[in-house]
């Protein structure tokens, strides 16, 4: 058994098959794909990894088999899950994910080709354990794959908790021994016990709170968006390509693109954190439907179309529309009075929550500064967009303060 001093679960035991497999190459490259991505450009101190969470993943699975009483293979399956959940993951974790997508049609979930060969599959092999059926579990599927991913997994209280300590936010703060102990099976889905209401609704509001303040923060989303626009001319230069580019690492990742002559510039300009400026930042009423559901190819044409009413390069005009927003954790399940419920049909929060997201929800239209006022006035013509409900770079005196605005 390998001891392991974590710092936010304090010792974390290895055992078993993991402990088998916490030095294969798959594991040991997690150390170095961080975990937050572009969001250490604004939390300094966000710099854990996706290997620290995958420890914490597997120590909460771990103590919610003991729990549940489940042992033997079922166990080692959903241990073994735990410790590889991640290991399907890009360079930067999720920022270039909608890239490699596209390219590969792979996300980062689907592991049976990384798990179904090499080191990783003998050691599944040699303990009895099927390969296939671990990244099953990874994907979810089945009973027990609800507790690796799902509205009440190990995954999500692991981040919540990691995110919020090494970022120094407090929103993500919840009572993560407490979800994790009164995990229940009631005919075959995963709930919370009796008297848990609270706890299920903390989780969702710790992701709520977090989502604006860290994880769509607008100086990581401006970032991330230079990052897959760097990512996007590497392949299109053949500097590598997708299959090649998903198993890298943030290092090796990083000076490919500072090697790349078509995506060298965006790399400087990451390295020395100059980053576009926010142009125009929409609310979600303000954005017509045709926006709200382009393709990957119709916002390329948009941001032609931007760059031209301005008098600007096309790679001067990056559109970021994000996903509609959306809340899985509304459909965890609680017992009360020995019923299983949906948490969106108990809690009077989930609606609040809601809304708060719509609020919250903003699309972006990113420029270089010296560009940034042209661009914003070229993107609420080109894009329809309602300007009433629409902020637009401004740079009077006072008026960025007021806005939250262009920090960084």
């Amino acid at each position: 058994m390998a001891t392991i001093k974590d710092s936010v679960h304090d010792h974390i035991e290895v055992h078993g098959v993991a402990e088998r497999l916490l030095d294969t190459p798959p594991v040991q490259r997690l150390r170095r794909i961080n975990q937050l991505g572009t969001v250490r450009m604004v939390y300094p101190s966000a710099n854990h990894t996706r290997f620290e969470h995958s420890l914490g993943v597997f120590h909460l699975a771990d103590r919610a088999l003991d729990h549940l009483g489940i042992e033997g293979q079922q166990a080692e399956r959903v241990r073994a899950a735990a410790l590889l959940h991640d290991i399907g993951h890009s360079p930067y974790s999720h920022n270039i994910e909608s890239v490699i997508y596209r390219e590969t049609g792979t996300y980062h979930d689907e592991v049976h080709g990384l798990i179904g060969s090499g080191q990783v599959a003998e050691i599944l092999t040699d303990a009895g354990l099927n390969p296939d059926r671990i990244a099953d579990l990874i994907a979810g599927e089945g009973e027990l794959g609800q507790l690796v991913s799902g509205e009440l997994d190990v995954d999500r209280m692991d981040y919540l908790v990691r995110d919020a300590h090494h970022t120094g936010a407090p929103y993500g703060t919840i009572d993560h021994e407490r979800l994790v102990r009164e995990l229940r099976f009631a005919d075959g889905t995963l709930v919370l016990d009796e008297g848990n209401v609270q706890a299920a609704e903390s989780l969702l509001l710790a992701r709520a709170l977090m989502n604006p303040t860290v994880y769509q923060h607008h100086v990581a989303r401006i970032a991330k968006a230079m990052l897959r626009r760097a990512t996007e001319r590497a392949l299109e230069a053949d500097a590598t390509d997708a299959e090649t580019l998903r198993r890298m690492d943030d290092h090796g990742f990083h000076a490919l693109l500072r090697d790349c002559e078509e995506s060298a510039e965006y790399a400087r300009m990451l390295d020395e954190r100059r980053l576009y400026k926010r142009s125009v930042w929409a609310e979600f009423d303000a954005v017509p439907d045709a926006v709200l559901g382009a393709d990957y190819d119709e916002r390329k044409d948009l941001e032609a179309d931007i760059a031209t009413a301005a008098g600007v390069d096309f790679s001067e005009v990056i559109l970021d529309v994000p996903a509609e927003p959306s809340m899985t954790e509304s459909t965890s399940r609680v017992l009360v009075n020995g019923e299983v419920r949906q948490l969106g049909e108990q809690s009077t929060l989930v609606n609040a929550i809601r809304q708060a997201q719509q609020d919250q929800w903003r699309l972006g239209v990113y420029a270089p500064e010296a560009e940034s006022d042209r661009v914003g006035e070229a993107a609420v013509r080109s894009l329809d967009l309602d300007i009433e409900g629409t902020r637009i770079r401004d740079t009077r005196p006072g008026i960025n303060a007021t806005l939250d605005e262009f920090a960084g």
